[in-house]
């Protein structure tokens, strides 16, 4: 689907070289089975899937689009399995394949508010009955420099608030809280909190993780 594809050039390019920060918060899933089938969505290098590994997780996979972001993933860690999204947003897998789904900052990387929603109708038809959804992105930056950014690119394109273009040619999109718990509206809450990140270009950030469950 274009508006998850259109940016491959850039995820096999620049992007495939980049460092990934958001901390996963393993006392969320302390009480998730260790054999629980893990998807890691926009897995990149399988940074997220390498930490849960560590923490005892054996029935793990990623999917990214990029194949050079593949590529480096499984040269950093051959235990692990990736696989290339030829169709996002998605993946081959039948109905209800997975207890547990995780989008790490991969909603800042589709800027369509049409496109991220067919990615969470995604993730929720993944899921098992009562499955969790694990998501962690960037929220609304209020310093200058971002409110520049995000206002000269609303103009110019007509896109939602929060869509800018960085210095290396992507395109992404922080959220509103609001915008964030209103995407996530067809699963039931059950964890939120803030985080302070670096982005992908060594800048911090304010970000936000949520941990919601499928009804």
């Amino acid at each position: 689907m274009g508006d998850l594809g259109r940016q491959l050039a850039y995820w096999d390019g620049a992007g495939a070289a980049k460092t990934f920060t958001h901390p996963v918060e393993h006392e969320w899933l302390a009480g998730v089975s260790r054999a629980a089938r893990v998807l890691d969505y926009g897995c990149g290098y399988g940074r997220v899937m390498a930490s849960l590994a560590d923490h005892g997780f054996t029935e793990l996979a990623g999917v990214d689009l990029a194949p050079a972001l593949v590529a480096r993933g499984r040269a950093l860690r051959p235990d692990l399995a990736f696989d290339v999204l030829t169709d996002p947003p998605a993946v081959p897998r039948p109905d209800g394949s997975y207890d547990l789904v995780l989008l790490f900052a991969v909603l800042t990387c589709v800027p369509s508010a049409a496109a991220q929603r067919e990615l969470i109708a995604e993730t929720a038809r993944l899921l098992a009955p009562g499955g969790l959804l694990y998501v962690s992105d960037l929220l609304l930056q209020e310093d200058e420099r971002n409110r520049a950014r995000y206002a000269a690119y609303a103009d110019a394109h007509g896109t939602p608030y929060g869509v800018f273009e960085t210095s290396d040619g992507a395109v992404c999109r922080h959220h509103s809280i609001d915008e964030l718990r209103s995407l996530l509206g067809g699963f039931e809450l059950v964890r939120e909190r803030r985080v302070e990140v670096a982005t992908m270009n060594g800048h911090g950030a304010q970000g936000v993780q949520l941990l919601v469950r499928a009804r």
